[in-house]
């Protein structure tokens, strides 16, 4: 299965979204913050980020540019994780190379872990999944 790397500040949402995807077969790595985000991406070699865009030291949209901008990580799949429901946020989360901008509080967490297994499914074909 795939390695996950779930970078969210929010200690519970980080367990729960690490629960179902332990269980779903999947390896996961979590991190508290964008720097910690960045060193375990490094280290981790993930599959696909999953990535909260409000977090202390560095944000989502931050880590997500230096992650693009980074020739040996630039082609990991992200999918920015949020509350924050602003279109302009969506926007330029994709512009700046998110596959997917969901927010948290419109899908359960399963439903959230299904549009990330259509992700993966796409990555594994070699294939560009839809953008939103």
């Amino acid at each position: 299965m795939a390695k996950i790397l779930i970078t969210e500040d929010d200690p519970l949402m980080s367990r729960l979204y690490q629960k179902i995807f332990t269980f779903e077969g999947h390896e996961v790595e979590t991190a508290a913050d964008g720097e910690e985000g960045l060193e375990k991406v490094r280290t981790y070699n993930p599959d696909i980020i999953l990535l909260d865009v409000m977090m202390p030291k560095m944000n989502g949209l931050q880590m997500l540019e230096k992650l693009k901008l980074d020739p040996a990580t630039k082609s990991i799949p992200v999918i920015m994780l949020t509350n924050l429901s602003g279109q302009q946020d969506a926007e330029t989360a994709l512009s700046k190379g998110a596959v997917k901008y969901i927010i948290k509080s419109e899908h359960e967490p399963k439903e959230i872990a299904d549009m990330v297994k259509e992700v993966l499914l796409g990555y594994t074909r070699n294939q560009v999944p839809p953008t939103v």
